[in-house]
């Protein structure tokens, strides 16, 4: 028998045009001071919730679900650079205490919990990804503020290829 087809998902806050164009500046900079490798400009968002690998199936039961989550659209500052040294991933970040983010991001994981999808237990730390595999560890810094104003979240799904991984947005939805 062969198994159903799957496919790697996620949801996640998409920049608009003017706040992408920001963030892909500020990872040129970092990648180029950190020595590694800057996100491809159509992968930088901020994600609310992971769900991994899941049937391909179940992408209508996901978007009808997260159709009916009603949250109002706010703006995100970003302005606090940094990087992991255990994962090599420079970052942007906001502050992980913007009640609005974490209003969305709890309704997201509650609607995904009646469709008995369980997101991994651990800390909630909003960033974008500027740049992967850096060499030199940048010290934590302010950076110049990126106004994000939010007014939709989206279901994007991730394929790996020969060249990196690319994502796909499947739907988006919008905050009113």
């Amino acid at each position: 028998m062969v198994p159903p087809p799957s496919i790697r998902l996620f949801f996640a806050l998409w920049p608009d045009v003017a706040t992408r164009t920001a963030l892909d500046t500020l990872a040129r900079n970092v990648a180029s001071e950190t020595g590694g490798r800057k996100v491809a400009t159509g992968n930088l968002h901020l994600t609310l919730a992971f769900l991994g690998e899941r049937p391909a199936a179940m992408v209508p039961d996901l978007c009808a679900i997260a159709s009916q989550i009603d949250a109002l659209p706010f703006s995100l500052p970003f302005d606090d650079v940094g990087c992991w040294r255990k994962t090599s991933i420079a970052w942007l970040a906001t502050s992980p205490n913007v009640p609005p983010l974490l209003e969305l991001r709890e309704r997201v994981v509650r609607a995904l919990a009646t469709l008995h999808v369980v997101i991994e237990e651990r800390r909630f730390l909003p960033h974008v990804t500027l740049a992967r595999h850096i060499e030199s560890v940048i010290a934590r810094q302010s950076a110049p503020p990126i106004e994000w104003q939010v007014d939709s979240f989206a279901l994007v799904a991730s394929t790996l290829d020969p060249r990196g991984v690319h994502y796909e947005v499947l739907q988006t939805f919008a905050l009113t």
